[in-house]
């Protein structure tokens, strides 16, 4: 008998968590202060910078995120222990459903209120990271790209080394990812133009038609 495939590591959730990762950075960008929410590694290097300026409100301005993350990703880890036998529904559609909220939260957060809006969104990021890791077997991340990047570069250069065409396929779906990626980006820059702070909605709604997805498995 074939292992079924859970839908959540199907190339189509894939691409759909793509463009939400996508969609974010660009509203976090143009609404919340000129800042890229999903990846942490830029936010610890200000941290670091503020510190060494003694600018501890600066410093503080870019842990938040970076503390919020790191509790993101401990709740996605407490609710995969504590519903993954769950015969009812995948844990994972209750991470999904936890983001959902958490961006309804942020359309409604005020100008003033951009740290605790990054804070959020970093949070959302962590939990999705966290939750959806591989793609048909395949290492991956919907919030950031350079591993991607590197892994799609990895395969074609073993296609073109050896001829390998399951190497070529797997680059080929890094590749959609990263495209897709893109494509969040933009539509969310033209979105949130549009709209202004509630255009984080907008993946909101994304996300709920993950957690219909995720209803059925693919065999």
């Amino acid at each position: 008998m074939r292992k079924a495939k859970q839908t959540s590591e199907s190339i189509i959730t894939g691409c759909l968590l793509a463009l939400v990762g996508g969609f974010l950075d660009a509203y976090t960008f143009l609404t919340r202060g000129g800042v890229f929410a999903n990846a942490q590694t830029g936010n610890m290097v200000l941290f670091g910078v503020g510190l060494s300026e003694r600018n501890l409100n600066k410093a503080l301005s870019y842990f938040i995120p970076v503390l919020s993350f790191f509790i993101g990703i401990i709740i996605a880890e407490v609710i995969k222990t504590k519903y993954k036998n769950q015969a009812n529904f995948h844990w994972r559609q209750l991470v999904v459903l936890l983001e959902c909220i958490a961006l309804v939260v942020v359309a409604f957060i005020p100008e003033s209120g951009n740290l605790e809006a990054n804070a959020i969104i970093s949070f959302v990021c962590s939990l999705q990271v966290e939750a959806f890791r591989r793609f048909h077997g395949n290492p991956y991340a919907t919030t950031m790209c350079t591993g991607n990047l590197r892994s799609a570069t990895e395969n074609l250069y073993h296609y073109r080394n050896n001829g390998d065409k399951t190497a070529l396929h797997k680059s080929l779906q890094y590749f959609a990812i990263i495209g897709i990626f893109i494509f969040g980006g933009g539509i969310g820059a033209m979105i949130t133009k549009m709209t202004g702070f509630s255009a984080v909605l907008c993946p909101a709604a994304v996300l709920v038609g993950v957690i219909l997805l995720m209803t059925k498995e693919e065999l």
